[in-house]
C-alpha cells in the first residue's frame, strides 16, 4: 500500500505524513527541499536558477521513489509527502525551451520506472492560508515568498488534478486542522478508509 500526500507548499503535507504513518503502520518517505544547494538561490532569482534547482529535485526524488519502490516490493507500506509527478508540475512553471525539452526527456525515462500510488490525498488552501503557514513555519529562504508563485502553483495543482488518471481524494485545508484537533485527523483518516484502497 503506497499514500502519496501533493499540495502547494505550506498545506500540511509533510505533518499528514508523519500522522498518517504513525496511525497505519507505514513507512513514511518525506521530500528532501532544504539539501538543495540552488534553491535559495531559486527564489532570489528563478529564471536564473531554475534549470539546476528542477535537476537536483527530479534525481533527489528518484533516488527516494526508487528506495520506496524496493519496499514496496518487499511487502510493506509506505506514505510518502509528496509524488513523483510534482517534479514536472514545477518544471512546467519554471523552465522553457530547450531546457524544459531536456528536462521532459530524462522525467520521461525516470517516470517509467516509479510506481504510482495506490492513493493520492490532495490538499487544497487558498492563498492566505498557505502564505499564514508558509510564514509560521519560517524557512529562511522562504521568508520573502511572492505571492504571485504561490498563486501560479495554486492554479498548477488545480489543473494537474483536473487530468490526474489515478485514485484521490480532496481535502480542503482551509476548513480543518489535523494538528490541533484530533477529529479532524479522524476526518482526514475516515476518507482514506472510504477510499476504497487495502490498508
Amino acid at each position: 500500500m503506497y499514500i502519496g500526500i501533493e499540495g502547494v507548499i505550506g498545506v500540511g503535507k509533510t505533518t499528514l505524513a508523519r500522522m498518517i504513518s504513525d496511525e497505519f503502520g507505514f513507512l513514511h518517505f518525506l521530500e528532501v527541499v532544504e539539501e538543495n544547494p540552488f534553491l535559495a538561490n531559486f527564489y532570489q532569482d528563478r529564471e536564473r536558477w531554475a534549470f539546476q534547482t528542477q535537476l537536483f529535485f527530479l534525481l533527489s526524488r528518484y533516488s527516494q521513489q526508487d528506495e520506496l519502490s524496493k519496499m514496496l516490493k518487499d511487502g510493506k507500506s509506505a506514505v510518502s509527502d509528496y509524488i513523483f509527478d510534482k517534479d514536472r508540475i514545477f518544471a512546467k512553471m519554471n523552465l522553457k525551451g530547450d531546457q524544459m525539452d531536456l528536462y521532459d526527456k530524462v522525467f520521461n525515462i525516470l517516470d517509467s520506472k516509479v510506481l504510482k500510488p495506490d492513493l493520492v490525498i490532495y490538499l487544497k488552501a487558498s492563498l492566505e492560508t498557505l502564505m499564514k503557514r508558509i510564514a509560521m513555519r519560517d524557512r529562511v529562504f522562504e521568508r520573502n515568498m511572492d505571492e504571485n508563485y504561490i498563486s501560479s502553483l495554486i492554479k498548477a495543482y488545480e489543473d494537474f488534478f483536473k487530468n490526474y488518471k489515478g485514485k484521490f481524494v480532496i481535502i480542503n485545508a482551509d476548513e480543518i486542522d489535523f494538528v490541533q484537533r484530533k477529529s479532524d485527523l479522524n476526518f482526514v483518516l475516515s476518507k482514506i478508509k472510504k477510499s476504497g484502497v487495502a490498508l
